[in-house]
Parts: structure tokens; sequence; C-alpha cells
């Protein structure tokens, strides 16, 4: 039997907010505890929170309400970026883990604002 997707899966901005958040996990999970308990679980839930508003605001049923969410999603890529600065200040980050970052975090919040954007031009 096939997947079927719904339409938030199909958007390129939510797949991107996945892979941001996929690979924040990988990195934080392997943290020693006491960073991982501060910095990580703050930083994770950031990284999630992106795509987890994108997927409730496009279940809403309003472009008002979607666009909200979309905003919030927004807050919470500042906030994951908020947290990659600190995990990068304490150390936490391999040079890599940077670079690999910071091109999905430069990708993802002009999507964000296309996204929005977009929204808002079909009221």
């Amino acid at each position: 039997m096939a997947t079927v997707r719904t339409n938030f899966e199909n958007l390129k901005v939510y797949r991107l907010s996945e892979e941001l958040a996929d690979l924040v996990w990988k990195i934080a999970i392997k943290w020693d505890l006491f960073p991982r308990d501060t910095v990580g679980k703050q930083l994770v839930r950031a990284a999630d929170s992106v795509g987890a508003n994108i997927a409730e605001g496009s279940g809403r049923g309003s472009h008002k309400d979607n666009r909200r969410f979309v905003r919030t999603g927004r807050g919470s890529l500042y906030e994951t970026q908020h947290w990659l600065r600190r995990a990068y200040r304490r150390d936490l980050l391999t040079n890599d883990q940077v670079t690999d970052l910071k091109q999905i975090v430069e990708n993802l919040a002009p999507m964000l604002n296309a996204y929005l954007t977009s929204i808002g031009k079909k009221c």
C-alpha cells in the first residue's frame, strides 16, 4: 500500500525543516549529559518546532491561521539559530557541522518568507 502524503509533506520548506531537525537531533544526541540536557533539549525543541508549525498551520483550514503558524515557525527558526550560536560558542559543534547547519538555515529562512508571502496572496 502506497503512503499518501498530506499537503504539508509535499512542501519543500517543510522537507528542509525536517532535514534541519534531523541533523540537529543527530548532533545533540551525541553530546554529554549536561550539554544535551541544557542546550541540546532547547535546540532540538526549537528545530522540531519549525516543521511542526508548518504542518499545524496547513491543517488549520484558513490562510490567516496558516500564516500565523508559519510566523511562529519562523520564530522557532530564529530560536534555533540562537541555540546553534550557543552550542558553537560552547565548543559543542565541529566546523563541518556548522557548515552543514548554516547551509540549511540560510536556505530555510528565505523559503519560510516566500511560503508566508504565497499564503498571503491567496486571501
